[in-house]
């Protein structure tokens, strides 16, 4: 690995070993989203909860596009959005990346990692009144999904219950006229809970084009059995299989994630 300089250097001498390792899986996690077509120009965030220090968070800075996130220009701040350690450059913060998802971090305890898009077949189920159907196998493997309704632009602090009590133990929201939202144990589970959500957005947008009348539904004994086979360590195990193909995947295309 090549010795740091400038602006990589100088965070990187602030923080941890665990801190700058969850800085380097966090800007994985954003060129994956990239790569896979799931952004939104400079909107969206992910977030990661920093070890040893729960009450803060990493996330983007808003202006940059996902494929220019590295480990040193991301901000470190508490659940409130008050910043504990800013990158360097001229780039602020999004308010929406610590209102969403600071709320969600500050109760939920098991989430490591939430990644929040605007992509468009997701914004197309969420602006169904049926919200996502039992169609297909990705839809069945996802298990209980969450809504919320539409505010506004998630700039407004009093929204904040409202999300947690939507989404409450579930790791999968669908925020009505607006995205989706995917939390998870670690970068490798959030990864594989957005992909599999955005997936069966994707298919369920295709089936839909060729009208009800032609989509089959998934019977309830289906989505049963499917998620008895996916529950517990098989999920688990499947999604960090998936991840460390997708690290591969990330090696051979970009860059240092690093600076």
């Amino acid at each position: 690995m090549n010795a740091l300089s400038g602006a990589g250097a100088r965070i990187r001498h602030q923080v941890s070993d665990a801190e700058w390792k969850k800085r380097l899986d966090l800007a994985a996690l954003y060129r994956a989203i990239h790569m896979f077509g799931m952004t939104d120009m400079i909107a969206n965030h992910i977030t990661a909860r920093v070890p040893d220090e729960p009450d803060h968070i990493l996330l983007n800075a808003y202006g940059l596009m996902y494929d220019e996130v590295t480990a040193a220009n991301l901000y470190k701040v508490d659940l409130d959005g008050r910043v504990i350690l800013a990158p360097e450059g001229d780039y602020r913060i999004n308010p929406t990346g610590y209102v969403i998802h600071g709320a969600i971090h500050s109760v939920r305890h098991d989430v490591d990692v939430i990644v929040h898009t605007h992509t468009r077949a997701g914004v197309g189920v969420a602006s169904m009144a049926c919200g996502l159907l039992p169609l297909s196998q990705h839809a069945a493997i996802l298990g209980e999904v969450s809504y919320h309704d539409f505010w506004a632009p998630s700039v407004d602090f009093a929204e904040r219950q409202s999300l947690i009590d939507d989404l409450g133990e579930n790791n999968l929201m669908i925020l009505r006229n607006h995205g989706l939202l995917a939390c998870g144990r670690s970068v490798a589970h959030a990864f594989a809970n957005i992909f599999r959500l955005e997936t069966a957005c994707r298919i369920q947008i295709d089936a839909m084009a060729g009208g009800m009348d032609n989509v089959l539904l998934l019977e309830k004994s289906h989505l049963e059995s499917t998620q008895k086979v996916v529950r517990g360590d098989l999920g688990s195990a499947s999604a960090a299989i998936q991840w460390e193909a997708v690290l591969r995947r990330l090696s051979r295309t970009y860059g240092s994630l690093e600076e």
